[in-house]
C-alpha cells in the first residue's frame, strides 16, 4: 500500500467510518470482522487481543486488530459491557460479483447494524431473566416525559415524569441506555451515569412531538393514536424518539414493538436510588444479584415470569384492587398444593416466546425461535385447562390469553421437527409428510449419497485399486482420488477412457467421470432445492407468526403472571410466610416479622435461628415514629431494613416473612442505613448521608415510610446529635410519616415524652461477667448505655487499648456527670494525648482441679447416668 494513494478497499472503510465516528466499526473481510486506526487499538485493548499493522496511511502503519465471525458475539459482549458501541458493515454482495466489475472493483459493503447497550436482542448477549431496558427523556415546554421500551420483548411503556422524578424512575427501571435532546444532555448527564446507563445524545428534531405522532401512526399502521389512549406532547415526543432511535440503530428493520402502555405518575410506590441500594432490592451492595432480595425470593421457573418478578418488586403498587387480587391469586395456590405444582412442571417446559418474537420480527430468529413459539402455545394451553373455573379474578383473566391460538399451533406442529437447527440456513427443519415436493427432492439428495458409495464399489472392482475413494470439497465438487502410485494405472489404456485427470496434488491425483459429473449434478440441484424450499417455508411460518404477534404476547404475559403467583405461593409454602392486610390506613403493624435475605443466609451457613420481632408504628396516632436506640451489632439495621422489606413484598403482591402484617398503603419508601463515600463526585460519607437525609425530608408524604439509621455520626457529637434532633422533629411535625429512626444519641429518647407520635424502642443486649449478650430482642423502652467498648473487644481490639478505654469512659461520664467545666481538667487528669504504658505482664491463673476434671471430659462419650454422677462429683468439690 502506498503512502500517498489510499487504496479502494480503505477508501471504502473510512467513508463508512465516518457516518459512525462514535462507534467501533466491525468491517467484514469473508470470515473475519476486521478493525482499523483508533478503533482497532480501542478493541484490541477491551478484547485483549493481538494488535498488529496493515499497509500504510499518510505515511503511518495503520493498526490493526480482527474477530472471527463466528465468534464475534461474544466479542460484542464484552464491548457493550465496556461502554463501547459497535457498527456492523457486512458484505452486501458475493465477492465474485464485485470481481466483474474489475479485478480491483471493492466488494460493497453497508452497516446492517448498530449495537448499543440498549438495543440487544441475542441471547448470548443478554440475561435470561432481567430485562434490557432503553428509555428517552423527553422535555416539550412545561412538561416532561420517560419511555421505556425492552427490544428483545416488545414492550413499550410511558408516563410523564417531571424532572425531579427522573432518577427515582430511572433507578426502578434500570436502563442499560437512555436517550435525551441535545440541549438537555448536559443537565442530565451525570445523573444518568450515576445509575449505571449510558447516554445517548439525540438531536432536537427527533423530539418533535408532531413528527413523533406521524412515527407512531405509521409504525402501527394506525391513522390515529386514540385506540392506544390518550398522550401528552411530551409522552409522544418521548415515544417517537425511541422509535427515531431504533430505527437508525436497526438499519430500518424497526421491531415488534407493543401498543403503549401509559403508566400513572403515582401508580407505584416510590423508591429512590440511594433506597434501593441500601434495602438490596434486585442487586446487593457488593454488585451482582446474590446476596439481594430478588435473589431470596425468586422462585419463578419461567425467563418471563422472573422478569415480571423483578418488575414487581422494582415498582411494587399503590392500587389497592390490584394488591388484593394478586394475594387472592397467591392464596389459591397456596391452599390448592397440587394445582400449583402441576401448574409449576408445566410452567418449567415453556420457553421464552417473548424474545423468540423478537428475534423473528427482526428477521434474527431462526427455527428454534419458531419451535419455541410452538412449545409455548401448546403449554399456554395445557396450563388453561389446568386453571379453568379457579375462584382468582387474576388467574382466570391470565388464562383467558392462553387459548385461541390452535391453528397456529398446529400449523408449526405439523411443519416442524421436534428438535430443529439453529439457523435456517442448515436445513432439515421442515418435518418429513409436510410438503411431498421437499419430501422428492430430499429423497433424491439421500438416495444420491448412496449411489456415490455404490459407484465407488464398482469403479474399485473396476480398477482393483482398494485404496480408491470418491470425495468432495467445495472447489472440485465430487472426485475420484488416489495415490500417485496408482496413478499410472488409471492413465494407461484401457482406464485413461473412462477416467479423467482434474488435478495432482503432493500425494494424491484426483479423476472424474462422465457419469459422476452427470451425478454430481442431480445430486447439488437436489441438495440445494430442498433448501430453498425449506427457506421457502421458514419465510411463511415466520409471517404466520408475527401475524399472530398479538396472541403470543398475550399468553407470554399470562404464563408470566401464572408463574409469579405460583412462584409466592410456593414461597411462601416453604418459608411460612402469610398473607399481609394491606388497606387505605396509616397503620404498620408486623407481628414476629423477619428478614428474608438474612434468615435465608442463616439457615445457609447452618447458624442459629433468626429472631423475629414486633414492630408497630400506629396506636391510633399519626405520625407515628419508633426511635431505636442500642449497642451495634445488636440487630438494629436489620429490624429496619426487615420491616421496609415487608412493606415492600406485601405490595408487590407477595406474602411476608411475618406471623401477622397489617399494612397501611405505602406510598413513598426511604432508607438511610448505611454509610458510603462518594470519592469520584468530592463527597464525604457525612456529605452523602446529609444529602440522602435531606432528599427524604423534603420529599416525604404523610403516607411514606421512612428508616433512618444514625444520622449525624458523620460529625461533632454536639453537631451529630443537634442533626438528628431536628431531623426527628422535622419528621414527626412536618413529613408526619411513619419512621423507624435508629440513634447512639440516648438524649434523644427525652424526645418520646414530648412528641406524641415517638415512642422508645430498643434491642436487648444481656452482660454476663463483663460479656455482652446480643439477643437480637426489639422491646419497648431505651436503651442505658451503648456497649461500644464491649463490641469493640468482641472485634479483637488489643486488650491493652480495651482496658484504656474502660478508664478513659469512666472518667469521661464522671466529668459529665459532675457538670461540662470538668472537661479542661479531665484532659489534665487523663494523659488522652501520650503513648499508654505497657500493660503488666498477665498474671497466669492456676487451673483448679474442677477445671481440670472437666478439661479431661468429653460430653460425647457420656452416658446420661455419667454424665448426672459428674454433677455430682462437682458439686461435692465445690462443697468440701
Amino acid at each position: 500500500m502506498s503512502d500517498d494513494n489510499v487504496t479502494p478497499m480503505m477508501a471504502q472503510y473510512l467513508e463508512i467510518k465516518a457516518q459512525y465516528a462514535d462507534a467501533i466499526l466491525f468491517y467484514r473481510m469473508g470470515d473475519f470482522y476486521e478493525m482499523f486506526f483508533d478503533d482497532a487499538v480501542a478493541a484490541a485493548e477491551a478484547l485483549d487481543i493481538a494488535l498488529t499493522k496493515r499497509g500504510f496511511h499518510l505515511g503511518e502503519a495503520i493498526p490493526m486488530c480482527g474477530v472471527p465471525v463466528v465468534a464475534a458475539e461474544g466479542h460484542l459482549l464484552s464491548l457493550i459491557r465496556k461502554g463501547f458501541r459497535v457498527a456492523i458493515a457486512e458484505q452486501m454482495e458475493d465477492p465474485a460479483e464485485a470481481k466483474k466489475r474489475g479485478s480491483k472493483s471493492v466488494v460493497r459493503r453497508d452497516v446492517v447494524r448498530l449495537v448499543t447497550p440498549g438495543t440487544l436482542t441475542e441471547d448470548s448477549l443478554l440475561e435470561a431473566r432481567r430485562h434490557n431496558f432503553l428509555c428517552a427523556y423527553a422535555e416539550v415546554r412545561e412538561d416532561s416525559a420517560l419511555a421505556w421500551t425492552d427490544i428483545s420483548t416488545g414492550e413499550l411503556r410511558v408516563m410523564p415524569c417531571p424532572r425531579a422524578r427522573l432518577s427515582p424512575e430511572l433507578a426502578r427501571l434500570a436502563p442499560r441506555e437512555v436517550l435525551v435532546s441535545e440541549n438537555a444532555a448536559g443537565d442530565l448527564r451525570a445523573l444518568i451515569e450515576d445509575l449505571g446507563a449510558a447516554v445517548t445524545t439525540m438531536a432536537r428534531a427527533a423530539y418533535d412531538s408532531t413528527g413523533a405522532e406521524k412515527r407512531l401512526c405509521a409504525l402501527w399502521q394506525v391513522g390515529t393514536l386514540d385506540a392506544f389512549g390518550s398522550f401528552e406532547r411530551a409522552e409522544l415526543a418521548a415515544m417517537g424518539a425511541l422509535v427515531e432511535y431504533l430505527d437508525l440503530t436497526q438499519r430500518g428493520k424497526l421491531p415488534l414493538l407493543r401498543a403503549p402502555q401509559r403508566e400513572a405518575l403515582g401508580g407505584a410506590m416510590q423508591i429512590d436510588a440511594a433506597t434501593r441500594r441500601n434495602l438490596e432490592i434486585t442487586a446487593a451492595l457488593s454488585g451482582g444479584r446474590a446476596g439481594s432480595l430478588l435473589e431470596a425470593v425468586d422462585r419463578t421457573v419461567t425467563a418471563g415470569g422472573a422478569r415480571l418478578l423483578e418488575r414487581r418488586l422494582s415498582s411494587p403498587s399503590r392500587d389497592l384492587g390490584q394488591i388484593r387480587a394478586r394475594h387472592d391469586a397467591v392464596e389459591l395456590l397456596l391452599d390448592q398444593a397440587t394445582l400449583r405444582e402441576d401448574l409449576r412442571e408445566a410452567l418449567r417446559r415453556v420457553p421464552d416466546m417473548d424474545r423468540a418474537l423478537s428475534r423473528l420480527a427482526l428477521d434474527r430468529g431462526g427455527p428454534r425461535d419458531l419451535a419455541a413459539i410452538r412449545n409455548g402455545l401448546s403449554q399456554a394451553a395445557l396450563i388453561a385447562d389446568q386453571i379453568a373455573g379457579v375462584g382468582s379474578d387474576l388467574l382466570a383473566s391470565a388464562a383467558q390469553g392462553l387459548r385461541g391460538n390452535d391453528d397456529l399451533i398446529s400449523l408449526l406442529e405439523q411443519s416442524l421437527v421436534d428438535e430443529p437447527p439453529l439457523l435456517a440456513r442448515d436445513g432439515g427443519f421442515i418435518a418429513g409428510g409436510f410438503d411431498p415436493e421437499l419430501d422428492d427432492t430430499r429423497r433424491l439428495r439421500d438416495e444420491g449419497r448412496g449411489v456415490i458409495a455404490g459407484m465407488q464399489a464398482d469403479y474399485i472392482e473396476r480398477t482393483g485399486i482398494q485404496s480408491l475413494k470418491i470425495k468432495h470439497n467445495n472447489v472440485l465438487g465430487y472426485f475420484i482420488e488416489t495415490t500417485a502410485t496408482h496413478a499410472d494405472k488409471m492413465l494407461a489404456p484401457p482406464l485413461n477412457e473412462m477416467f479423467i485427470h482434474r488435478q495432482t496434488t503432493a500425494n494424491q491425483v484426483r479423476f472424474t467421470t462422465v457419469e459422476l459429473s452427470a451425478l454430481e449434478t442431480r445430486i447439488l440441484n437436489a441438495g440445494n432445492h430442498a433448501l430453498e424450499i425449506e427457506k421457502r417455508h421458514f419465510a411463511t411460518l415466520r409471517a404466520a407468526v408475527l401475524a399472530a404477534a398479538g396472541p403470543v404476547g398475550l399468553a407470554a404475559a399470562g404464563l408470566a403472571e401464572i408463574d409469579v403467583s405460583a412462584s409466592f405461593a410456593d414461597l411462601a409454602a416453604a418459608e411460612d410466610w402469610v398473607r399481609p392486610q394491606v388497606d387505605a390506613s396509616h397503620a404498620f403493624t408486623v407481628i414476629s416479622g423477619r428478614h428474608a435475605v438474612v434468615e435465608r443466609a442463616l439457615r445457609r451457613q447452618g447458624g442459629a435461628a433468626f429472631v423475629a420481632n414486633d414492630c408497630a408504628l400506629t396506636e391510633d396516632r399519626t405520625p407515628a415514629i419508633w426511635l431505636l436506640t442500642g449497642p451495634n451489632m445488636a440487630g438494629k439495621s436489620t429490624f429496619l431494613r426487615q420491616n421496609a422489606l415487608i412493606a415492600l413484598l406485601a405490595q408487590a403482591g407477595a406474602f411476608v416473612p411475618a406471623r401477622a402484617a397489617h399494612i397501611g398503603l405505602v406510598s413513598q419508601l426511604f432508607s438511610r442505613v448505611g454509610a458510603a463515600d462518594d470519592l469520584a463526585r468530592g463527597r464525604s460519607t457525612f456529605m452523602v448521608e446529609m444529602v440522602e437525609t435531606a432528599a427524604i425530608l423534603n420529599q416525604a408524604d404523610d403516607r411514606a415510610l421512612v428508616i433512618l439509621d444514625e444520622i449525624g455520626r458523620g460529625t461533632a457529637t454536639y453537631d451529630g446529635l443537634s442533626i438528628a434532633w431536628a431531623t426527628l422533629e422535622h419528621l414527626h411535625d412536618v413529613n408526619r410519616c411513619r419512621a423507624l429512626f435508629a440513634t447512639h444519641y440516648h438524649e434523644m429518647t427525652a424526645l418520646a415524652g414530648e412528641l406524641t407520635g415517638v415512642e422508645n424502642a430498643t434491642v436487648a443486649v444481656k452482660e454476663w461477667e463483663g460479656e455482652v449478650i446480643f439477643l437480637h430482642e426489639v422491646r419497648r423502652g431505651a436503651a442505658d448505655r451503648s456497649y461500644g467498648v464491649q463490641v469493640a473487644r468482641l472485634a479483637g481490639l488489643p486488650p491493652a487499648v480495651i482496658d484504656r478505654a474502660k478508664v478513659v469512659l469512666e472518667a469521661l461520664e464522671a466529668g459529665e456527670r459532675a457538670g461540662g467545666g470538668k472537661q479542661k481538667a479531665l484532659i489534665d487528669d487523663l494523659p488522652l494525648f501520650r503513648a499508654a504504658p505497657p500493660p503488666a505482664p498477665a498474671v497466669v491463673k492456676k487451673e483448679s482441679p474442677i477445671e481440670a476434671r472437666l478439661r479431661e471430659v468429653q460430653p460425647d462419650d457420656l452416658t446420661p447416668m455419667e454424665a448426672l454422677k459428674l454433677i455430682y462429683e462437682m458439686k461435692q468439690a465445690l462443697a468440701g
